[in-house]
């Protein structure tokens, strides 16, 4: 009705209209120290009464249905070309690497989403090969951070194509 884009625009609701729509609205004072916990894909606004820092996690529980939320919001952000916060390849990855899954539900997205992840690599490679491109290997560093797309803001697993612009490296999608 106004015309709002909910994932990249900056906007404030009319509170009226909220209420006039029967849409719950709960304003509260986060004192220092209080923690806030919203669920996946709660719409929100954060206003400051006074000087603050302004924190925000991604966290959850690691349940399967946490991830499946998780997952829906990053494909998503891709659909509608929209950055993903979360990293959910690279997360994935390193869920797998580092923590014991006991939920077969769980388990079983997460070992489709790196199954998914493995065969992208495997075409995007076969690919690569078939043009005549050289791919050359580079090992993974400690804490490195997941990269994104400098053109379409997508998260880029693996095969990195990467290019020095303007003294900086800048990281595509192969097809970008």
């Amino acid at each position: 009705r106004h015309g709002v884009d909910y994932l990249t625009g900056s906007w404030w609701p009319i509170l009226e209209d909220l209420y006039r729509s029967n849409i719950p609205v709960y304003r509260f004072v986060q004192r220092p120290g209080d923690l806030v916990w919203i669920n996946a894909g709660t719409v929100h606004w954060v206003q400051a009464t006074g000087w603050c820092n302004n924190i925000a996690w991604n966290v959850g529980p690691l349940t399967a249905y946490q991830y499946q939320l998780a997952l829906e919001r990053y494909e998503w952000n891709e659909v509608k070309n929209v950055k993903s916060i979360v990293p959910m390849i690279h997360v994935s990855w390193n869920v797998a690497r580092t923590v014991k899954i006991s939920d077969p539900d769980l388990y079983k997205m997460i070992k489709y989403c790196l199954l998914q992840s493995i065969k992208h690599c495997q075409v995007q490679r076969e690919s690569l090969v078939r043009a005549g491109k050289k791919i050359a290997y580079q090992g993974r560093v400690k804490d490195e951070p997941a990269y994104y797309c400098n053109e379409c803001d997508v998260e880029v697993f693996n095969i990195l194509f990467v290019t020095s612009e303007t003294g900086g490296r800048n990281t595509y999608l192969v097809h970008c």
